[in-house]
């Protein structure tokens, strides 16, 4: 079963959610939180999967629930989809920041909604490509400059560094075994290793540390289709 904890002031849309969710076989709904503190605290109760979390709750927001969330080493298991009602603002930026794996519009149709919370409960970043764009075109726009954090990478070989790069260019796993002319499999164990190397969650994680590691700048050269070189 995935579970699932459902954060969010509005009472409807819980409900609406709790619906979708408990209607869905291998699903099911293990509480429900009004408020950001509710949600850590019943996040530490119940363990879930995934928590669908709200943005603007009262007592504690989104962002801050998240960070706590995630910073818990108890709840290592457990992966937060942002739920907003625009597209990749402020608040939203700051949660993908504070570890939440991916976010969806609240608009967003029932059918993708599972999809999402299957995709995330599975270990994977909720950042389509396009999506993954949408976020490098945020750091584009703002104007500091990277910050490199030191030593931060250096236990990232070469060829990790470049899949890195590609990823924070918006790559898909299938697009960079068309770029670099690897196995899917070989790119598969190229972003685990990543993700272990650098403890970060996924993808969302990934494309932010190449940015404010200094590793990618934002404004840089963009991929092309064009296969790059053959896998040793």
């Amino acid at each position: 079963m995935i579970r699932v904890l459902i954060a969010d002031d509005q009472a409807l849309l819980r409900g609406s959610f709790r619906l979708l969710v408990d209607s869905t076989p291998d699903f099911i709904t293990v509480a429900e939180a009004g408020t950001g503190a509710a949600a850590v605290a019943l996040s530490a109760e119940h363990r879930p999967d995934v928590v669908l979390m709200d943005v603007r709750m009262p007592e504690m927001d989104g962002i801050e629930a998240t960070r706590r969330i995630c910073g818990d080493p108890a709840g290592a298991g457990t992966r937060i989809i942002i739920l907003t009602t625009f597209d990749l603002d402020e608040y939203v930026y700051g949660a993908l920041r504070a570890g939440a794996s991916g976010f969806l519009l609240k608009d967003t149709p029932p059918a993708d909604l599972l999809a999402g919370i299957r995709v995330v409960a599975a270990g994977e970043g909720l950042l389509a490509p396009t999506v993954t764009r949408r976020l490098i075109d945020e750091f584009a726009r703002r104007p500091e400059p990277a910050r490199p954090l030191p030593r931060r990478l250096d236990a990232v070989t070469e060829r990790e560094r470049e899949v890195l790069t590609l990823i924070a260019r918006g790559l898909s796993n299938a697009e960079l075994a068309t770029y670099l002319n690897l196995s899917p499999t070989t790119v598969k164990t190229h972003v685990g290793r990543l993700l272990t190397k650098l403890a970060v969650r996924d993808r969302a994680q990934l494309v932010i540390v190449a940015y404010e590691t200094g590793l990618v700048q934002p404004g840089g050269p963009r991929w092309s289709a064009r296969p790059h070189r053959r896998e040793p």
